[in-house]
C-alpha cells in the first residue's frame, strides 16, 4: 500500500449468511484530510465502520490503520483511533461529565483537564453534570464525538456524527472537523446528507452494493461529471428551470441554489452555448456559467439512489438541544 495513508483496505469481504455486505473493498484514505464516505442504504457503509474498528471481523482481505496492518489480536492499537459507529450509548443516571470518566478509565490514559476541555469543545461543559436521561439525541451525539476525542487520536471514524444535531451544530461540527484536519489528524465521515460531505470533504470514496465505485478528491470528482452549473436571478429561477426542462428534460435540470440563483443541467460542457441561446430567446441573461457537476448528482449517477438527503450544509457546537 503506498506511504502516508492512514487507513486502507484491500480486497474486504464480509457476508452475513447469504447477504453479502462487502464484496471486495477498497479504500484508500491519505492523512490529514477529512474523508467523505457515502453509499445508498444497505451499500456497507457501516458493516465497513464495524470492521474498522473490529467490532466484527473481515471474511477475507486485509485492513491496515496508521499505516501498519491491523487485526483482531491488535486492539491496544485502538487507543490512537477515536471511533462513533452507530447511536453511542451511556450510563443514563450518570452525568455527561461522569460518563466520560469511566469511558476514559477504559482506554488510553489522558491528560488532567481533557474531559473539560472536550466538553468545551462539544458546547456541553453547562450541561456537564446533568444526568445523560435528560439529553436530546442531538446532546448524547455530541457527547459521543466527546468520547471519541478523549485520547487525542490521529485517526478519527464517525457514523453519521451529524445525526439529531440542529443547523447550527451541524456548522460547528463542520469546522471542528475541518479544524481537527487541518492539525493533521484524518477524519474518516460516514454519511447520507450529500450537501454537508460537499462542504466537508476533502477526498470522497462513494460504495454501492459493498464495492467501491468512485474515489477521489472532492475537486476531481465535481470536474469530471458531464454537467453545467447555470446562475441566473434568484427572481428569474423558475422561469430557467422551466426554460432548460424544455431543452434538456425535466430530469436533467434541478435547483442547487436557490437563494443564489444557481441551477444544474445534465449536458455536456460543449452544449453550453445552446443553453445561453435557449435562455437569452426568454430574456433571460446568464449571471454565471460553470462546467463541472455536484456531489448529489455524481451520487445518483453511480448508484441510482434517491434517499439520500442533499440537506444540510459540521470553533464549538451550537446550543444544547
Amino acid at each position: 500500500m503506498p506511504d502516508g495513508l492512514a487507513l486502507a483496505t484491500r480486497g474486504l469481504r464480509k457476508a452475513y449468511g447469504k447477504r453479502t455486505a462487502l464484496d471486495g473493498l477498497d479504500l484508500t484514505v491519505p492523512e490529514g484530510v477529512v474523508y467523505g464516505f457515502l453509499g445508498p442504504n444497505g451499500a456497507g457503509k457501516t458493516t465497513t465502520m464495524r470492521l474498522l474498528t473490529g467490532l466484527i471481523h473481515p471474511d477475507a482481505g486485509s485492513i491496515e490503520l496508521l499505516g501498519r496492518p491491523f487485526a483482531r489480536s491488535d486492539r491496544r492499537r485502538l487507543f490512537d483511533i477515536g471511533a462513533l459507529v452507530e447511536t453511542p450509548a451511556f450510563y443514563p443516571y450518570l452525568s455527561g461529565r461522569a460518563n466520560l470518566r469511566e469511558l476514559a478509565s477504559s482506554g488510553a490514559s489522558i491528560t488532567r483537564g481533557r474531559i473539560d476541555e472536550l466538553l468545551e469543545l462539544v458546547g456541553l461543559r453547562d450541561r456537564a453534570t446533568d444526568p445523560v436521561s435528560r439529553y436530546s439525541l442531538g446532546m448524547k451525539q455530541r457527547l459521543g464525538i466527546a468520547g471519541a476525542l478523549l485520547s487525542d487520536p490521529k485517526l478519527l471514524l464517525l457514523d453519521e456524527p451529524a445525526n439529531g444535531l440542529d443547523p447550527a451544530g451541524i456548522v460547528a461540527m463542520r469546522d471542528t472537523l475541518r479544524h481537527l484536519a487541518a492539525t493533521g489528524k484524518t477524519v474518516f465521515v460516514s454519511s447520507h446528507i450529500l450537501g454537508e460531505v460537499q462542504q466537508l470533504a476533502d477526498v470522497v470514496g462513494i460504495i454501492s452494493a459493498g464495492k467501491l465505485v468512485r474515489e477521489g478528491t472532492l475537486e476531481s470528482l465535481l470536474h469530471s461529471g458531464e454537467a453545467l452549473r447555470v446562475r441566473v436571478a434568484p427572481a428569474e429561477a423558475v422561469s430557467a428551470q422551466e426554460v432548460l426542462a424544455a431543452l434538456a428534460g425535466a430530469d436533467a435540470v434541478r435547483v442547487d441554489d436557490a437563494e443564489a440563483g444557481w441551477l444544474i443541467v445534465l449536458f455536456e460542457p460543449a452544449r453550453a452555448p445552446e443553453v445561453t441561446r435557449a435562455l437569452a430567446e426568454r430574456g433571460i441573461y446568464l449571471a454565471g456559467l460553470e462546467a463541472g457537476s455536484d456531489l448529489e448528482s455524481i451520487f445518483l449517477e453511480l448508484t441510482g439512489d434517491t434517499t439520500a438527503s442533499h440537506e444540510g450544509t459540521f470553533v464549538g457546537f451550537g446550543g444544547a438541544q
